[in-house]
């Protein structure tokens, strides 16, 4: 495991269609300044144009407002779908981003996962993954370099391209790209000596496939020459914290069952395969399949623990997911506890605090009876000193 485990939020984000978006969007950029103040790492914004939930167009955007009302917290794209846009453009976009955010910037890349964004531009789910290579591969020679780029496909026609700005952070942001279950994604950021981002990680295919994408992820980069490291390798995950269990099963009761009808009903995305008809089958179904935690941070800590086994060596960052499960207080709360209680122990704060409680309560008896014996002696050195005044 890397020596100090980095937390965050992948923030789609999920809001139940017909409520006030303006005000659920704020809502979002209020979650993550509480977030900075927490001391969580990163904060990761989602693309999506369609299916009426995922409301965030443009995680550039979400960034850019999100930096200013913020201080320490990483802001990355989590994700931008690449078959969507001309490469040129997102590089272009994510170095501006770099030099206003001051270096807090990472650049996230996927396919594009719902059938319904791409459908409205001509693109279809079997192109998405072939755009996805071969956008990154011209980003990463725009990012890396300074030679001009010449690219053309059925959808981009690039002409001696270059970027007119040198990103701000040297030599690089951090860049990743999205998996879930297949070697797409592991295969893309070995090739580029890139990041990972396992944005299924905790679904049964996801979690699965985790020892095997490092081992894809690995094998790509020693053939291409590249070095790859664990601290960039991030999983994402669904948790709600309570003091209690009960008042976590309270607590979802807000927003659990559209989350799941979107996935059931809605987004045309299997490989979220969510199982439940009644809010308590659905809170059964995410404790029991090891999809997420709705529980304690006692529970959260160990489905973090159960992680770093699976992917055989660990990773360097856990997202929760954010989902929305329960309202604006109690999802605060769940992540201030998180911060207050599960981040310590997988960031080396814990154990030294323990070892010194530890430690003074082993000594106390012998120390309480120095101190007593100091107090005594004290107490006899006043009354001889004032004996000698009085005479």
């Amino acid at each position: 495991m890397t020596s100090r485990l980095r937390f965050g939020i992948f923030l789609a984000p999920f809001h139940k269609p017909g409520i006030n978006p303006t005000l659920a969007l704020q809502n979002d950029l209020d979650l993550v300044a509480w977030l900075d103040r927490l001391g969580y790492d990163e904060a990761w914004f989602g693309e999506h144009h369609s299916a009426g939930t995922e409301i965030s167009a443009s995680p550039e955007i979400m960034i850019a407002v999100a930096a200013e009302r913020t201080r320490h917290i990483k802001l990355g794209t989590g994700v931008v779908s690449l078959s969507y846009h001309n490469p040129l453009w997102v590089a272009e976009r994510i170095v501006l981003l770099d030099h206003l955010t001051r270096g807090r910037v990472m650049f996230g890349a996927g396919p594009g996962s719902l059938p319904t964004d791409g459908i409205m531009i001509g693109v279809s789910q079997t192109e998405t993954r072939e755009l996805l290579e071969q956008s990154l591969d011209v980003i990463m020679r725009l990012l890396r370099g300074d030679e001009p780029v010449t690219f053309k496909n059925q959808r981009w026609d690039l002409r001696d391209a270059r970027l007119h700005l040198r990103p701000f952070s040297d030599p690089l942001f951090d860049a990743a790209v999205a998996a879930v279950a297949s070697p797409t994604g592991a295969k893309l950021a070995g090739r580029h000596g890139i990041g990972l981002l396992s944005v299924g990680a905790t679904t049964a295919a996801g979690f699965d496939a985790l020892a095997l994408h490092w081992d894809v992820l690995n094998e790509e980069a020693r053939v291409h020459g590249k070095t790859v490291d664990r601290s960039n390798w991030r999983l994402v995950g669904p948790m709600h914290c309570a003091e209690t269990k009960e008042q976590a099963i309270a607590d979802v009761q807000y927003g659990i069952e559209h989350w799941f009808r979107y996935f059931q009903a809605v987004a045309a995305f299997p490989q979220m395969a969510v199982l439940g008809d009644s809010t308590a089958e659905m809170i059964d179904f995410i404790n029991q399949s090891g999809l997420g935690v709705i529980g304690t941070p006692d529970e959260c800590a160990a489905q973090i623990d159960r992680l770093v086994k699976q992917s055989n060596g660990g990773f360097g960052c856990y997202l929760l997911l954010g989902h929305n499960w329960a309202n604006q207080q109690a999802t605060a709360k769940s992540f201030e506890l998180i911060a207050r209680h599960v981040m310590p122990h997988f960031q080396g704060h814990a154990r030294p605090t323990l070892d010194a409680a530890e430690r003074a309560r082993a000594a106390r008896p012998e120390l309480a009876g120095l101190h007593a014996k100091a107090v005594e002696a004290a107490g006899e050195r006043y009354a001889k000193e004032r004996g000698a005044r009085t005479r």
